[in-house]
């Protein structure tokens, strides 16, 4: 005798209920996401585009000033504070990176 397994749409629910999760919407959302889901393909489009913008953003403002600005006022931080900015910085720069080396045709929309 065997068994025949079927998870009767389980895995799709959870997909969904992970998707709105992702999206904070509430559970009401659901449903609305299991009929029509461009609205909210759009929606999490746009939230990654905002993303990538201030990831692009923090990227630029952790680089030095072009044009050699004057120098400002000496402002003195902890080593740990120093190490702390410097490793955020290098997150920050590997995740531009990645995004730009990702092909065009990864792209959503």
């Amino acid at each position: 005798m065997s068994v025949i397994e079927h998870d009767f749409g389980a895995g799709k629910r959870r997909k969904e209920k992970r998707f709105r999760e992702l999206l904070s919407l509430d559970a009401l959302h659901e449903q609305n996401v299991r009929a029509n889901p461009l609205p909210y393909l759009e929606r999490a489009s746009e939230r990654i585009f905002q993303l990538e913008r201030t990831l692009f953003e923090a990227a630029l403002a952790g680089r030095p000033p072009a044009g050699g600005d004057a120098p400002g006022a000496m402002v003195t931080i902890s080593e740990a504070e120093h190490q702390r900015l410097v490793a955020c910085r290098a997150v920050v720069d590997t995740a531009l990176a990645e995004i730009q080396a990702r092909p065009e045709s990864d792209d959503i929309v």
